[in-house]
């Protein structure tokens, strides 16, 4: 069986490769997605598709090269830290950003139950405008 920081591994994995079936297949049904204030998609989401819709497509669609590297995992109990870097260029400015993250991950059965976004959202609206 998977531990929790394996599981977390394993989203980041998919989310690389392009496997969106293999990420929203490891989110609760009843999953809460916040991404950060000052984020382009910042807000709490519930539910597997609301973060396919939210975060996932436009991540997918307004991006080029979006990537999530993940440095560090933190964990205790529960809860998933990881520490990393996002790089991406908008497509709308042709703009490319690169900012740290910190993610924080709640599972219950081998699920995420919470997902909780923070960066330096400055950078990333910098690529914005």
């Amino acid at each position: 069986m998977l531990d929790n920081s394996d599981i977390v591994r394993g989203l980041y994995a998919a989310f690389g490769r392009g496997d969106i079936p293999a990420v929203l297949h490891a989110l609760a049904s009843d999953v809460r997605w916040t991404e950060a204030d000052g984020f382009p998609y910042r807000g709490t989401y519930t539910g597997p598709d609301a973060v396919l819709q939210n975060v996932i497509v436009k991540l997918g669609t307004e991006w080029e090269a979006f990537s999530v590297a993940p440095e560090e995992f933190i964990v205790q109990g529960d809860t998933v830290v990881s520490l990393g870097v996002y790089r991406g260029v908008y497509k709308a400015t042709g703009k490319g950003f690169k900012a740290p993250f910190a993610h924080i991950w709640t599972l219950r059965d081998g699920k995420v139950v919470h997902f909780r976004q923070h960066t330096d959202t400055a950078l990333v609206q910098e690529a914005l405008r």
